[in-house]
């Protein structure tokens, strides 16, 4: 077995991973038997997994009987093998949530469930993490403990003002977020917004095109948001092209 890699980055390349997913594979119990489905996905400020699942759906019946669950995240596709590729094996318990600012930020995440998640037969559920299963490439394999995987720092502050951020972003620096996706990212889209701020990044959005841009250091105030996406801006001003 692999010697486990002593770094301090291990539940940082994993809570980026899960970050930048959009979706995951969800493993539930079925009556005991194993039963995977393909789920939607965001990240709360510490990085715990938010889903917004149908109570008409097998895995959502399937929790109501068992909680566990485990969750696969994956960024393969643009490996030849895509068993190179990275990958996360998340275990935790789902937990039905109320928390209308968790649900704002996975509509964020994913538009489209604007249209149902305030359906009575849809709910939002927090996965709290127990312990991952990180495979990070060849003969880079981890179990990384909850307090590793969690971002422990306080970021309450800037979640209660996500949103206002967000609003100020996409309304009065759209040119920023589009320096950023192009000469930070690389991305040849246009029309990005801004659809998350977390302790650790931003999420973009660009029609059904999805981007991450990670932070140098943790931001845990939206004065720190401000001078952070600003030196983002200026960052990407000065990259040839910019």
């Amino acid at each position: 077995m692999p010697e486990r890699e002593n770094t301090a980055g291990l539940g940082a390349a994993a809570r980026h991973l899960m970050r930048s997913r959009g979706h995951a594979a969800l493993g539930t119990s079925l009556a005991g038997r194993p039963y995977v489905s393909l789920v939607a996905a965001a990240c709360d400020s510490d990085a715990s997994p938010l889903l917004v699942l149908s109570d008409l759906a097998q895995h959502t019946r399937n929790l109501a009987a068992e909680p566990s669950v485990s969750l696969l995240f994956e960024d393969v596709g643009g490996y030849a093998d895509p068993l190179a590729g990275p990958r996360l094996t998340l275990l935790g318990r789902a937990e039905q949530s109320a928390d209308p600012r968790a649900l704002a930020r996975f509509t964020a995440r994913h538009p489209a469930s604007a249209s149902y998640a305030g359906f009575a037969d849809f709910h939002l559920y927090r996965v709290a993490i127990e312990r991952g299963h990180l495979v990070a490439g060849f003969g880079r394999i981890n179990w990384i403990e909850a307090a590793e995987l969690r971002f422990s720092a306080d970021a309450s502050v800037l979640a209660a003002a996500e949103p206002d951020i967000l609003d100020h972003m996409n309304r009065d620096h759209a040119e920023a977020i589009e320096l950023y996706a192009r000469h930070l990212l690389g991305r040849r889209e246009t029309g990005w917004r801004m659809t998350g701020i977390d302790p650790e990044g931003i999420d973009l959005r660009s029609g059904g095109e999805t981007a991450r841009l990670d932070f140098d250091a943790p931001v845990l105030s939206p004065a720190a948001a401000r001078r952070t996406l600003a030196g983002l801006a200026q960052r990407a001003r000065e990259k040839p092209g910019g």
